[in-house]
């Protein structure tokens, strides 16, 4: 339990940082790894065909079979993977109508023989159409099928992965980007910092040395200047009096 609780952690983490890079993206405050021009281009491609494929298939299936209702049960026959029931097609429907009118007709009278011989043809027709449909759904439909069920849901999770990884690579990047400017601004500031040391260090030295060799030195000599100075006038005031 603890397993799974860290792993959901750690993935709900990854998440809110793909979703922050993301969006930084949009926003352009962050920088995005551009993917290769050709790929870039295949993917182009595949978006489009994908579009396109599916506008063909669905309206190949409107065509085959205009009844929105048939359409919904076929969809449920195909996801439980049981055989879709034959239908009698309309053609075929209409040729058995006329058959049935000229049985009750006469097929002696004209009106009931003409009725069985275009009934005859209408019915051929029905099943050429129905041989039509499954045909065309066997060998039209079915490619389609397979690429938007099968081959465009294998691009799209290669898609998303790349996607994840990219954003996951750009999210180390800005990281060591912010870690190389804390690096630089920590060397900086110890920089300055030595030369701040450097400095005291060498006023202090300057300040000694301007104390004791030069102005003490210079304090002192005019110190003994004016003493003897003022010891010989005091001579000359003695030997007056």
């Amino acid at each position: 339990m603890d397993f799974n609780v860290k792993k959901l952690a750690s993935d709900a983490g990854v998440f809110f940082t793909r979703a922050v890079q993301y969006t930084e993206e949009k926003l352009g405050q962050a920088e995005k790894t551009e993917l290769d021009a050709h790929l870039e281009n295949l993917i182009a491609r595949a978006d489009c065909t994908k579009n396109w494929t599916d506008k063909i298939f669905r309206q190949t299936e409107v065509l085959l079979q205009p009844n929105p209702s048939a359409r919904i049960e076929e969809f449920f026959y195909e996801k439980l993977d049981r055989k879709i029931p034959s239908r009698i097609t309309n053609a075929e429907l209409l040729g058995q109508y006329m058959q049935d009118a000229a049985k009750d007709f006469g097929p002696g009278t004209p009106y009931g023989s003409t009725l069985i011989t275009v009934g005859e043809y209408q019915k051929r027709l029905g099943g050429a159409e129905r041989e039509f449909l499954q045909t065309s759904a066997i060998n039209f439909l079915t490619p389609l099928r397979n690429f938007l069920e099968g081959d465009w849901k294998t691009i799209s999770k290669e898609r998303r992965l790349l996607e994840n990884r990219r954003l996951d690579l750009d999210v180390c990047k800005a990281r060591l980007k912010k870690a190389k400017l804390a690096e630089a601004k920590a060397a900086n500031d110890a920089r300055h910092r030595a030369h701040g040391h450097r400095a005291r260090d060498e006023f202090s030295v300057t300040l000694e040395r301007t104390i004791t060799r030069t102005i003490m030195p210079k304090i002192y000599f005019l110190s003994s200047i004016l003493i003897r100075a003022a010891v010989n006038e005091l001579n000359k005031f003695l030997k007056r009096k």
